[in-house]
């Protein structure tokens, strides 16, 4: 996401690094790009003339133009302006202080409304909840199986009536359901539409004033760019949601839609889906966007999702390994599993300062090589994982024919993990002698 207006707004910033001193007629031409540069990526007009006026005004004040670094000024501004436009702070998901919390799901047909319902539910369940989903969807066909078979996935409840059963009925008899079996979370899964009708509104203000919802969600497809925004108004105001759920943030998307929903209904973005995977979402954090689209990086993100996917006990074991160097290729099997756990590659990379959205984009990153890779190790004994010594030739064809892979490819694995352990043994003997001052190993 936002590849094409870092790379613009990366282009307006030039402008003000070739000057030593901003004119007031630099700040204002160097702003018609980055203004051109919101428009070219679906950012709603009115949010465009808004911003672009907030960043001028203060650019062009007597703090940047006279001080000796202008052009960073302006980025820091742009910067804190995004930030603002955004929300400033990442809105947490409520919850009710009188057990079950009820999240109404709602939003167009295909915006991806039960797979987030999924989403959620199981990241509230990773955090000690015990959520119930509820179908509520009774005539999109297969939709209520839709719902049971990812719930079945996820090992999380599903609470169904059939499609003759009326869904503001479905929505009450669930809630009840939840409060007499222990379920403190409640997550309806409305039903949509391709467009916004009477019909589905009515239906879905009644389902709020039979349930109370504690959180009404709606799910934006960011795909649809200036689109997104005219839909979440329409919701807002019949509905009065408390927050969005955007999805499809890790598709070819211009980012209009992060940009500009807070502005136009006045409600935060809460969470982004960034991927397909069950567990691929996240929480919106304002600051976080407005770095990465400024070519920033994300290192909190990127720290997050390795710290949700190492253990304190299993890094601490690791760590003693390489120390003692006894790292094997069964620990560099549990690295590359680690790894694949953090998402995909050019995700996590992107998030790196310094790394623009893109750059890795014809860099042929195969998420494949990883499976080889295990395949290959996966081929060997445990003797052998141990012991990589004993792999001679006739071993090695073995496990290339196992692994349906060449023995060039085992060869090169073997490489791989060599030079992983030397430089790791490096790593450890500079920590040992202090040359890596306050840092610690990165495990």
């Amino acid at each position: 996401m936002f590849q094409n207006l870092t790379d613009k707004l990366a282009n307006a910033f030039k402008k003000f690094r070739n000057k030593g001193k901003l004119t007031e007629a630099d700040v204002r031409e160097g702003m018609r790009e980055i203004k051109l540069a919101l428009l070219e990526a679906d950012v709603n007009y009115t949010v465009v003339r808004e911003f672009v006026k907030s960043v001028t005004e203060r650019a062009v004040g007597e703090v940047v133009l006279e001080s000796l670094l202008p052009a960073q000024q302006v980025v820091k501004i742009v910067n804190e302006e995004l930030v603002r436009l955004m929300g400033s702070e990442s809105a947490k998901l409520e919850v009710s202080p009188a057990p079950p919390s009820v999240y109404m799901m709602v939003g167009l047909q295909g915006a991806g409304k039960t797979t987030h319902a999924g989403k959620i539910a199981l990241m509230q369940k990773k955090k000690g909840k015990r959520p119930l989903l509820v179908a509520c969807d009774v005539y999109r066909p297969a939709a209520i199986k839709q719902l049971e078979v990812l719930g079945e996935s996820l090992d999380i409840p599903v609470f169904s009536m059939g499609s003759r059963i009326s869904p503001v009925e479905i929505a009450h008899a669930g809630v009840e359901h939840a409060k007499k079996h222990g379920h403190d979370l409640v997550i309806i899964d409305t039903a949509g539409r391709l467009h916004i009708d009477e019909e589905l509104m009515e239906e879905l203000k009644k389902i709020k004033a039979t349930v109370n919802p504690t959180e009404i969600l709606l799910t934006v497809d960011a795909m649809l760019g200036q689109d997104a925004v005219n839909v979440a108004q329409s919701f807002n105001d019949l509905l009065d949601i408390t927050g969005v759920v955007l999805t499809k943030m890790d598709g070819d998307t211009r980012g209009g839609a992060a940009l500009s929903v807070r502005y136009i209904t006045g409600k935060p973005i809460k969470l982004v889906g960034t991927g397909e995977k069950t567990d691929a979402i996240e929480v919106f954090h304002p600051d976080r966007i407005a770095s990465r689209i400024l070519g920033m990086g994300d290192i909190l993100s990127l720290i997050e999702r390795a710290e949700a996917a190492y253990d304190e006990k299993s890094a601490a074991e690791m760590e003693r390994k390489l120390r003692e160097s006894s790292f094997t290729l069964e620990d560099f099997l549990e690295q590359f599993k680690q790894l694949r756990k953090m998402g995909n590659v050019e995700q996590l990379v992107s998030m790196m300062p310094g790394v623009k959205p893109g750059a890795l984009k014809d860099a042929n990153i195969d998420e494949k090589q990883m499976s080889r890779t295990e395949a290959i190790i996966l081929s060997m004994t445990p003797k052998e994982r141990n012991n990589p010594d004993l792999l001679n030739g006739s071993r090695r064809k073995r496990i290339a024919a196992g692994s349906g892979t060449s023995v060039e490819e085992v060869n090169k694995l073997l490489r791989q993990f060599e030079q992983t352990k030397r430089m790791m043994k490096q790593f450890s003997s500079m920590e040992k002698r202090g040359m890596l001052g306050k840092m610690k190993f990165p495990f």
